[in-house]
């Protein structure tokens, strides 16, 4: 049986600041070295969800990057959260996913958020992929990706046993995200782990936290409230490959093909 401790880290975030962003979480993290396998930043946790792209973006492979391999080592844990990246001229939501061997991984968020004028400053994504961590598959994606069920599905070309998501989620929208992350847990029979942040953005918008860990039943694992704070919960593998042994919904699933 695998087991992996993921944390989340559920904070607040100082406006377009990326250093005192970074400094607030290297000491708020430390503490976790050697407790945990998988530490869960939330969305442009460097600068907050801000539109100056051309001001705040760092170049692939930049400051955060690298602090990032750095407390991934320190850690002996891999680390994911999204920062706004910049490559070949064009501008990126990109989630990180650096693991304790220096190896960076990305996923560029697909699905960008027209209400706050997102796509208008971002490129979208492509693919969705998982990675093979200590034993359990983890998807990770970004915030409004959650509200599209078809480009997360647990497929053949796309199998996870962890969907994380990571969020900057305004708190008038609260019960979306509390209703649409079980449903993405229960739909796909499993684990997920979301992460969003708490208090006032530089834009007045408001973030009401509600991070949270369910498993493949949609049920709490673990709640954050709308203050900050860092929640360590234990996922087995076991438990869940019983639950699709017993109850294989997945092999009546439609099969479809995505246009990206």
């Amino acid at each position: 049986m695998s087991t992996l401790h993921v944390s989340l880290v559920q904070q607040a975030l100082a406006w377009q600041d990326p250093g005192a962003n970074r400094a607030h979480f290297a000491g708020l993290i430390r503490p976790l070295a050697g407790q945990t396998d998988l530490v869960v930043l939330p969305e442009t946790f460097t600068t907050g969800f801000s539109m100056e792209v051309e001001r705040l973006s760092e170049p692939a492979g930049g400051d955060t990057v690298r602090w990032l391999q750095q407390q991934a080592a320190l850690l002996d844990a891999a680390i994911t959260g999204s920062v706004i990246t910049e490559e070949g001229g064009r501008y990126y939501n990109r989630l990180l996913w650096v693991s304790p061997d220096q190896q960076v991984r990305h996923y560029d968020k697909r699905h960008l958020f027209r209400m706050g004028g997102e796509h208008e400053h971002f490129t979208p994504g492509r693919q969705a992929w998982s990675v093979l961590w200590r034993g359990l598959r983890v998807c990770p994606l970004v915030c409004y990706d959650l509200r599209f069920p078809v480009f997360s599905r647990r497929r053949p070309d796309l199998e996870y046993d962890l969907l994380v998501y990571v969020a900057n989620w305004p708190a008038p929208r609260a019960d979306a995200w509390r209703a649409l992350l079980p449903a993405r847990a229960i739909e796909n029979q499993s684990y997920v782990v979301a992460v969003n942040r708490v208090g006032t953005d530089g834009l007045n918008a408001s973030y009401a936290g509600d991070s949270m860990a369910l498993d493949f039943r949609g049920r709490s694992l673990a709640q954050a409230g709308d203050l900050a704070e860092v929640t360590t919960v234990e996922l087995a593998s076991e438990p869940l490959e019983a639950f699709r042994a017993k109850f294989p919904a997945h092999l009546d699933a439609d099969r479809f093909s995505l246009d990206l």
